[in-house]
């Protein structure tokens, strides 16, 4: 008899978020008010395992997105293809982001979430801040130190100070090539480092979801339970139809076999609600699971993980009209147009890190004049919406790199086509080596 199959990687973390959604919502019914089950589980093992977890995830990112993105550049080797590569990232980023809060903004009028809600005691606040100028956004992308810029991980400060070096170093010629062997090598070591991470994986989701449902469970969900369906109605919305139409008619691709080969990454992105944490995960996808070549996913995945938030620009927009309703403040046209136009440039700059649309939905409705403190009123279930708009975020990266990579003639179609590229039958994806064909 032949033996059992291994399962994959991407089946064995599906599997284990499902036992830990199931198992987190079995705590948070039966001993919620445990302090044995708080202390020991909650706080405990699911905690420690989870939070090691997405260290270890954020640990490669600046040496990963450092390293990748200079092989990536010196291999174009043409600098006027790297223009037209950020340029044509740059619209793309804010054309789905500004068709996302447009989905948002018109579902949400369509079934007026937060009509007829009564706000408690007001006791709940939220401290939101002022969205910073352009001019700020502009002079703060060029790093005074890039030591301090890869301490702090400020992502867009490392990707123009690497830019800038592999540049530097395809200038320079054969002195150049001399170091780029040193950041190939390098960046061959650094996936293998991924590779070793991904092993804890299922470990490390399992323990992820069963901390977020033992402590969120359902009841948090109810009250809010029109806003909650309305966010993710939009997510699913701009994730399987508008990204699909884009895949298909711009790209020619397969949309079922994209969203096939996306699942581990979606996945990563929904257990760590961290753009940047999945940004290993993605550019391994994108490029050995998706066939892009690392001169394109080198840059659009990491630029993407800064300032692409399609997920959060929905967010923004059914909150905006929710809190409206709440506090019965009527938002006309010109308010619509600044909650779309505010909402767009916010996403600029800002990191791709848990918790931050909040943040920046406090610059929306600082814009349109709506009260920052009807925020407060979302909180409770903005950690499961944070989830599963990042798993959009990162999917509307992989989608545009693809795309790009395609109009740059860097995409291998055989790969794409193949179910089995890039994946080991109970292994992790195979290992980047930084393909620069």
């Amino acid at each position: 008899m032949a033996a059992r199959r291994k399962l994959t990687l991407t089946t064995e973390i599906l599997i284990a978020m499902i036992a830990g959604a199931v198992l987190g919502l079995i705590l948070n019914l039966t001993a919620a008010d445990s302090a044995f089950v708080r202390d020991v589980f909650t706080a405990g093992i699911f905690s420690v395992i989870g939070s090691i977890f997405v260290a270890a995830l954020k640990m490669l990112v600046v040496p990963l997105v450092f390293v990748s993105l200079i092989c990536g550049v010196t291999a174009l080797g043409d600098i006027a293809q790297l223009g037209r590569i950020g340029l044509k990232a740059l619209v793309f980023y804010l054309f789905t982001t500004a068709v996302a809060i447009t989905i948002a903004l018109t579902l949400a009028g369509i079934i007026d979430p937060g009509k007829g809600f009564v706000i408690g005691d007001g006791s709940a606040t939220f401290t939101g801040k002022q969205a910073p100028p352009i001019s700020k956004v502009l002079t703060d992308l060029v790093p005074a130190n890039p030591v301090a810029a890869m301490a702090d991980g400020n992502m867009l400060r490392i990707i123009v100070f690497a830019i800038l070096l592999g540049i530097a170093m395809t200038l320079a010629g054969e002195r150049g090539k001399h170091v780029l062997n040193l950041f190939t090598d390098l960046n061959a070591v650094m996936m293998k480092m991924f590779c070793i991470v991904m092993r804890i994986a299922p470990i490390g989701v399992f323990c992820l979801i069963a901390k977020t449902f033992a402590t969120q469970g359902v009841d948090v969900i109810l009250p809010l339970a029109g806003y909650f369906v309305t966010v993710v109605l939009a997510l699913l919305i701009h994730a399987l139809g508008v990204f699909s139409i884009l895949i298909r008619l711009v790209g020619g691709l397969d949309p079922i076999m994209f969203f096939r080969k996306m699942r581990a990454a979606m996945v990563f992105a929904f257990s760590t609600a961290s753009s940047n944490a999945t940004i290993p995960v993605t550019l391994d996808t994108v490029e050995n699971r998706l066939g892009v070549k690392n001169s394109v996913a080198s840059f659009t995945v990491p630029l993407g993980a800064t300032i692409n938030m399609d997920g959060t620009a929905i967010m923004q927009g059914v909150a905006t009209v929710f809190i409206a309703n709440v506090y019965a403040v009527d938002l006309g046209v010109p308010e619509y147009l600044m909650v779309i136009l505010t909402a767009t440039l916010a996403s600029i700059g800002t990191a791709g890190v848990p918790g931050v649309g909040l943040i920046m939905l406090s610059m929306v409705l600082v814009q349109v004049g709506l009260p920052v403190e009807g925020i407060a009123l979302i909180i409770g279930v903005d950690r499961l919406l944070d989830m599963m708009r990042t798993a959009v975020n990162i999917t509307g990266d992989s989608v545009a790199t693809c795309l790009i990579a395609k109009s740059e003639k860097a995409f291998d179609m055989d790969r794409f086509k193949d179910p089995t590229a890039g994946a080991i039958e109970g292994d992790v994806p195979a290992a980047s080596t930084a393909r620069a064909e």
